[in-house]
């Protein structure tokens, strides 16, 4: 778990630094209609072609001799992230800061960026770690202390567009586009703004150019990305140019502000901008194994690999992984507990416990928690017209996940909702529900029923825990995780499961999670016992 964090710390600052991590307004605020204002003057590319407007974009940035003639480019970067996938209770989202040094290395496609990230679900006196990104064109790594990992392919998505679409090379990328033409005005600050568009390998851009002083104010694409965003679909994105400086000719905007489907998202703010500065080619070096390793990546799209397995009961077998799945055997069904990662390890699972045991039905999926990586699995689950099992105050998020478009890359539901819009209308479709968990909830009979409970603890109030009466065994959301030196992380999470236990008066003998094995409900007791004192 350790290691998971201090990966995320170098891809956040990646996002941070890289400038384009961008959102678009959802589509309901885009159909709105423009304000009407006074005409001021006339706006500088009317009467002009899409290509001369990105030209006098240009020269108002200081023009293409300039920005070609940029090689490199150096910040020293400060920012902060909304931790949307993070945060215990939604908005108003904890924050993550982040001090970062990146260059970008334009004739070379390389980038390298050294960054320091505060983390705020970190343990006392180890918030801050550091981390170093490099890519090239032969693959990416992670660098920390321990060496060299390969870079996850969302690190290699934004570092592509970083060199592509980043504030010195947006107008470029635009100019040699073959398909750039205009697209309707766009309000922007109060000002309709003239749009020019074009595709950028399979993505749609969209830049959005000052009607009177013709800089890039924002850029806009619809992608589906490979970070924990994975999980909505077709992601609308905006990023903001603000706080423009001049450098050696060059107007360039200091300050990102970054939306993901109308949400804010991330601002960066460049403390120091240099151009065209010496590189040193020992700063590029990294792993050749790790580097080629990481085109290999396929992002969330994880399989599930059954190779082992431990059983906690009979019936009751739990397969581990970075996000743990159990498979329970009751006398009218399975159920499964937890639907992680993505709708391809879901599915894994599911014929996992096909096989396992053929012919019997597959009742429910329990969700447990409304962190995103954690549900990665639910609309899979969904197209295959399963009930699944969510806290109550989860559904608001589920529902807009359940109904994100999803047509870049078509997922399981996407592709059964086409099925379900084409077929005939006279034979009745089976729907899934959702299964609203509330308070205390049983589902099945016998030996392997399970007990929900709502948590509702301040950092726990969008989680449920799983009880097996019969065997006294806990499955805690998840809220239980062990330091590498058998701590506690974070015990305030495992204070709230140990006062929900006590409130429901449940006899525990052995506890579990998604990101921790089976082990005494003692030795946790203990652990918290040290943390008290």
């Amino acid at each position: 778990m350790r290691l998971e964090f201090v990966r995320r710390a170098g891809l956040y600052f990646l996002f941070a630094v890289c400038g384009f991590a961008t959102l678009a307004l959802t589509p309901a605020l885009r159909a709105q209609p423009a304000p009407q204002f006074p005409p001021l003057a006339k706006p500088v590319c009317a009467d002009k072609t899409p290509q001369q407007c990105v030209e006098l974009s240009m020269d108002a940035m200081g023009g293409r001799a300039k920005l070609e003639a940029i090689k490199t480019v150096r910040l020293q970067t400060v920012g902060h992230t909304e931790l949307t996938e993070q945060s215990y209770r939604q908005q108003p989202f904890i924050t993550s800061y982040q001090r970062a040094s990146t260059t970008l290395d334009f004739v070379h496609q390389r980038f390298r960026s050294e960054s320091r990230l505060t983390w705020p679900e970190a343990d006392p006196n180890q918030a801050e770690s550091d981390s170093t990104i490099i890519v090239g064109p032969a693959g990416g790594v992670v660098h920390i202390k321990s060496g060299d990992f390969p870079a996850p392919l969302s690190v290699l998505d934004a570092v592509r567009d970083a060199l592509a679409l980043s504030p010195a090379r947006i107008l470029l990328t635009a100019t040699n586009a073959a398909d750039l033409t205009y697209a309707a005005p766009e309000v922007l600050r109060e000002t309709a703004h003239t749009v020019v568009t074009f595709t950028y390998g399979k993505v749609p851009v969209r830049v959005l150019i000052h009607p009177y002083n013709a800089l890039p104010d924002a850029i806009e694409t619809t992608q589906q990305f490979n970070d924990f965003w994975y999980f909505w679909g077709d992601v609308q994105q905006r990023i903001y140019f603000d706080n423009f400086e001049r450098y050696h000719g060059i107007s360039y905007p200091t300050n990102l502000v970054e939306e993901r489907n109308g949400t804010l998202w991330r601002s960066t703010q460049a403390l120091n901008v240099e151009l065209n500065i010496a590189l040193d080619e020992t700063d590029f070096a990294m792993d050749s194994k790790a580097a080629s390793a990481s085109l290999a990546g396929t992002g969330w799209k994880r399989g599930f690999h059954p190779d082992q397995s431990t059983a906690l009961a009979p019936g009751v077998d739990l397969y581990p992984g970075a996000w743990n799945s159990t498979i329970i055997k009751q006398d009218d069904g399975v159920v499964i507990l937890e639907a992680p990662i993505s709708g391809d390890y879901t599915q894994g699972v599911i014929d996992e416990a096909r096989k396992k045991y053929p012919g019997a039905p597959i009742k429910a999926v329990l969700s447990t928690s409304d962190s995103w990586p954690h549900t990665g699995g639910v609309r899979a689950a969904r197209a295959q017209h399963l009930n699944v099992y969510i806290l109550d105050l989860n559904q608001p998020l589920l529902d807009r996940m359940m109904a994100a478009p999803h047509t870049i890359d078509p997922d399981a539901l996407e592709l059964a909702k086409r099925a379900d819009a084409t077929a005939d209308a006279s034979k009745p479709k089976q729907r899934a529900i959702w299964r609203i968990v509330s308070g205390k909830t049983v589902v099945g009979s016998g030996d392997n029923r399970v007990e929900l409970y709502p948590l509702r603890g301040a950092s726990t109030e969008r989680q449920y825990m799983v009880y097996f009466p019969q065997h006294h065994i806990l499955y805690a959301s998840d809220t239980l995780t062990l330091n590498d030196d058998g701590s506690l992380y974070d015990p305030q999470l495992m204070h709230e499961v140990a006062a929900a236990v006590a409130r429901e008066h449940l006899q525990v003998d052995t506890v579990f999670a998604m990101h921790q094995g089976p082990m005494p409900w003692t030795q946790v007791t203990a652990l918290l016992d040290k943390v008290e004192k």
